[in-house]
């Protein structure tokens, strides 16, 4: 009968395998997804490529051969990315990678949540906590990005109310939250989805140059003081907020 009643308590503490890397801090829990399908997982020295598979404490889980367990600090840092960095775990083409910034003050294995593209600067947030980075990741959390553009070429007020209302580019709809002109050439917008490329695609479609793009808001969050390059820890109130705000 005990060995029977641990079973059962081992299966109640069995995780599925992709909730258990991104608890681990490899990733988030979809990028997880895609490192098991690839086959970079094995499982007490077998390749695991099925997404259902779950797993325990018990269990020896390695990625790309190293062994990966459950951490017990979470993390929920942001950094202030400079333009040059790419947001990936790696790259194959040897570009900087903005993780990098935050290796030498943290052990953890932290991987950020959403991206900036390369020519673009300001905050993004990284964090080992799974569940934190899917409530946020999740299109339908609905959290505003704020940006401050400046552009090669004079942005109208009716360019910035066409932006608002909405834009179809390559069958693709496009539409901020807010558009400010701030002067001729500067402009703040919000979104709340993000697409690839979203703000540049925009203005490119009104024969608009982007000279500098960067983030300077995530929900509650403020960007600040903090200089390119530099990072710091959200404090409580922060994370709460941002979760508060994907209800």
């Amino acid at each position: 009968m005990q060995d029977s009643a641990n079973d059962t308590a081992n299966e109640k503490t069995q995780t599925r395998l992709q909730a258990f890397l991104a608890h681990c801090g490899v990733a988030s829990r979809r990028a997880s997804e895609q490192i098991i399908l690839d086959g970079r997982v094995t499982v007490n020295g077998t390749v695991v490529t099925e997404l259902g598979t779950k797993v325990s404490n018990k269990d020896k889980v390695c990625v790309d051969g190293k062994p990966v367990h459950l951490e017990e600090r979470k993390c929920y840092v942001l950094l202030n990315k400079p333009a040059g960095f790419v947001c990936s775990s790696s790259d194959e083409k040897g570009r900087q990678v903005a993780a990098d910034l935050l290796r030498d003050s943290y052990s953890e294995r932290l991987y950020n949540v959403g991206r900036l593209d390369m020519y673009s600067k300001g905050m993004i947030l990284f964090t080992n906590d799974g569940d934190f980075a899917a409530k946020l990741s999740h299109p339908s959390s609905q959290i505003e990005k704020e940006y401050i553009v400046e552009t090669s070429q004079d942005v109208s007020e009716e360019t910035a109310a066409l932006f608002e209302h909405g834009i179809r580019i390559d069958n693709v709809f496009y539409k901020c939250r807010r558009c400010e002109v701030l002067k001729p050439r500067k402009i703040r917008i919000v979104l709340i989805e993000g697409k690839n490329r979203e703000i540049r695609k925009l203005l490119e479609s009104q024969n608009v140059g982007t000279r500098a793009l960067v983030r300077v808001r995530i929900g509650n969050v403020q960007l600040g003081e903090l200089r390119p390059g530099e990072f710091r820890d959200l404090t409580e109130k922060e994370v709460m907020g941002l979760l508060e705000l994907c209800k």
